[in-house]
């Protein structure tokens, strides 16, 4: 039996720093004030333990899997849950808002891999040094896709192509994204509740809101028992809902895998894209068809979407402390300078990006330019957790357009994410630009057309208009 305990193990000390984190937010002054998330902390106090081996028997590859799944996790409950009742916090059409997130991804996705692989290059040619130019170009795959598709993509460019560290490179890029959308987007988040421009006015900076615990006596009520407890506890039902939807994707996966073995239309993978590593994709589609047939055939008495939302923020709580915890301390320091210079360059060019056309998007902008900011900087999770910064309780459309919105960028992004990404490095420097930099252009050139009506339909006379 000992031997089963070792992801057990993994799981209670992803558990423990949490609790740890939440501890010293609450009891530290400097961490209070800054509002820094307990995932954060917690994630970093796990990574110095790890690199000074002060957890024996345990390594940065042993919470990798966890991460995955967590992320799994919160958007296949997240897309389980219904809409918000309160009109007032919509923000228009669902459609044209996650239209919005997907422009700006796409944009970010493009214009990141071309600053990647222009950094290093530029590294080389001062230094002298001889560092693959996908070292740099990961950081999109990192930043904007999160720990699972850099660990992908970076396992295809070391055994296919022979690029050394790649896979530990993306997930080193993964984290800082994760530092950097907190380090700018929590005082970024702090600035917009302070000056009541977010929506939801359940989220405002309180003492509950610096300590990160409620008193007693004002501990709110979330989330509704739908069984009784005689028969299931209610938590254990809506597990039970998200576990059906995991075999059910799981199954899918590998009936269409044995279809497409083999099957490359015009030169796309459709291993890739059928694989596990796509579980996610393939999970939110499941969860939409799942909550359409619970709606429609009346059953949705039975599920309680407070408690969906809970399972979806612990998600994306153990998710972010997975992958700061998931980092190898000898590839980061070996490679510090390149990586930090890459880092620097494409989070200023991010923070350009999603502020001016988050702002364009009309009701809701900061809400979309916030969550823009943490979806292209760490994973769709961490734009998640800076939007419940403004969004306490997920009420405002911005949540749902973020379901559709992961839909919609691997549908628009297919040509980078399953021809281009996966055999980067046998393109030459000018193909690979043209690929990632004209995605990004022709994006770019849409957003006017995506400006052209807003939420009252009448069309915008000015960029200026649309930014007040």
């Amino acid at each position: 039996m000992e031997s089963s305990f070792h992801g057990v193990i993994a799981f209670a000390l992803l558990a423990g720093m949490l609790v740890i984190g939440s501890l010293l937010r609450k009891y530290i002054p400097l961490l209070r004030h800054s509002l820094v998330p307990a995932s954060i902390i917690g994630g970093l106090l796990g990574f110095s333990l790890l690199s000074f081996d002060l957890l024996p028997g345990f390594g940065a590859g042993d919470f990798t899997t966890l991460t995955f799944h967590f992320f799994t996790l919160s958007f296949m409950s997240l897309c389980l849950t219904g809409s918000s009742k309160n009109k007032s916090l919509s923000g228009g059409s669902i459609l044209r808002g996650g239209l919005w997130l997907t422009l700006i991804w796409t944009i970010s996705l493009g214009i990141q891999g071309v600053l990647g692989y222009g950094v290093i290059l530029a590294y080389d040619q001062l230094t002298g040094s001889d560092i693959s130019a996908l070292l740099g170009a990961i950081i999109t795959h990192g930043f904007t896709q999160g720990p699972g598709q850099a660990l992908t993509f970076g396992t295809i460019w070391e055994k296919e192509y022979g690029i050394s560290n790649a896979a530990q490179v993306g997930m080193i890029y993964a984290s800082l994204g994760f530092l950097v959308a907190f380090l700018v987007g929590v005082p970024w988040a702090k600035r917009v509740i302070r000056k009541g421009q977010n929506l939801n006015r359940e989220s405002s900076i309180d003492g509950y809101f610096l300590s990160g615990f409620y008193s007693p006596e004002d501990k709110p009520e979330t989330g509704r028992m739908v069984t009784h407890s005689a028969n299931m506890d209610s938590v254990a039902w809506h597990l039970g809902l998200l576990a059906i939807a995991y075999v059910l994707t799981h199954i899918w996966l590998l009936s269409v895998r044995d279809l497409v073995t083999g099957f490359s239309p015009w030169g796309l993978n459709l291993g890739v894209l059928f694989s596990h590593n796509m579980f996610f994709i393939h999970g939110l589609g499941v969860c939409v068809l799942m909550r359409l047939f619970i709606d429609k055939a009346g059953l949705n008495r039975y599920v309680d979407d407070d408690t969906l939302k809970r399972i979806t923020g612990s998600s994306v709580d153990f998710m972010v402390v997975g992958t700061l915890m998931s980092i190898q301390f000898a590839v980061l320091y070996s490679l510090l300078t390149p990586i930090l210079l890459v880092t620097l360059t494409v989070t200023l060019a991010t923070l350009a990006g999603c502020w001016w056309l988050g702002r364009l998007s009309g009701k809701l902008g900061h809400e979309r330019a916030l969550t823009s900011f943490g979806c292209c900087c760490g994973s769709t999770g961490t734009g998640l957790l800076l939007l419940r910064m403004l969004d306490a309780d997920f009420s405002t459309s911005v949540a749902k357009e973020l379901a559709f919105f992961n839909l919609a960028i691997v549908l628009v992004n297919m040509h980078l994410l399953f021809i281009f990404a996966p055999i980067a490095p046998s393109l030459s420097t000018g193909a690979y630009l043209l690929a990632f930099g004209g995605t990004a252009l022709v994006a770019l050139v849409l957003v006017p057309l995506l400006m052209g009506k807003l939420k009252t339909g009448a069309p915008l006379n000015n960029v200026k208009e649309a930014v007040k």
